[in-house]
């Protein structure tokens, strides 16, 4: 009596272009990429006192110790917009970045143990903490905008058409982090050192990027080198769109399209060419 023949429904092959984010493999697994999103937004505030409070208690204090250090210390210039607004844009801006970028970097070393074991499309987990930081930033936004609000009302900023970019924005944003993130997290499963030059690396990249003090006030070397910063259009793009101060042009958010959406394409070369071997190395 012969057997029924099997059927095989999954079968896994090496024969994608090391250019292709295989966007179509990770929605089939989009009900993994939920639960691991689900999983790292709880996991935030699990046993903690204050719980979700965190969301908002860490920009404001940051907020606040800039807005003391300086605009009232240092005397930092702001371009004439409310300095508690003007540093809670750039703190909003800069947590979503510098958590998603840290926590794409670690995405091999991080993993290795459930990667070894089973598979699922390995770009799941890097776009699940993307996305999983953008709720909260969708919080942290939402602070932003009460806050905005109340400066509105008393006619102190000057919001303009250029407030309908920001999804574009973020999405440029979450794009660099992944770019970065994916060569980063591919480079640490030989080189170890990179984990420590990412922590120091990504506080010093925050000075270099207009978070506490706007373009308008760099001179010189320091103002060219700024545009060539991908997120310095980001930033001052989303200032001058919600509170109408700042040098921003189209020119400059072009520059950091370009220059992320190539980063993004070399960090997808790295990455996919690395996890077909990581195992070997991390």
């Amino acid at each position: 009596m012969n057997e029924p023949q099997q059927k095989w429904t999954e079968t896994i092959e090496d024969s994608h272009s090391l250019f292709d984010l295989k966007l179509k493999e990770v929605w089939r697994y989009k009900d993994l990429v939920y639960m691991f999103v689900k999983r790292d937004f709880v996991a935030g505030f699990k046993q903690t006192i204050l719980g979700p409070l965190w969301f908002f208690i860490n920009p404001i204090l940051t907020t606040i110790v800039f807005l003391i250090v300086f605009s009232k210390i240092a005397n930092l210039s702001t371009d004439g917009a409310p300095p508690l607004l003007f540093y809670l844009a750039g703190v909003t801006l800069w947590n979503y970045f510098s958590s998603s970028l840290t926590g794409t970097s670690y995405t091999f070393s991080g993993n290795a143990g459930i990667f070894g074991k089973v598979y699922f499309p390995r770009l799941v987990t890097p776009i699940s903490i993307v996305i999983s930081n953008l709720m909260r930033f969708g919080v942290q936004m939402l602070l932003f905008i009460i806050i905005w609000a109340y400066y509105l009302a008393k006619g102190e900023v000057n919001p303009n058409w250029w407030i309908l970019a920001t999804p574009f924005l973020i999405v440029l944003m979450a794009l660099f982090a992944l770019g970065v993130g994916m060569i980063f997290s591919a480079l640490t499963t030989k080189y170890k050192d990179l984990n420590m030059l990412l922590g120091f690396g990504v506080s010093l990249y925050m000075y270099a990027t207009p978070v506490i003090y706007p373009s308008s006030s760099l001179t010189g070397i320091f103002k060219t080198l700024s545009y060539y910063n991908p997120l310095t259009g980001v930033f001052e793009c989303f200032k001058y769109a919600w509170m109408g101060v700042g040098s921003f042009s189209a020119t400059m958010l072009g520059i950091s399209t370009v220059i992320i959406l190539t980063l993004l394409a070399i960090g997808t070369v790295i990455f996919n060419k690395v996890e077909k071997t990581f195992m070997d190395t991390v």
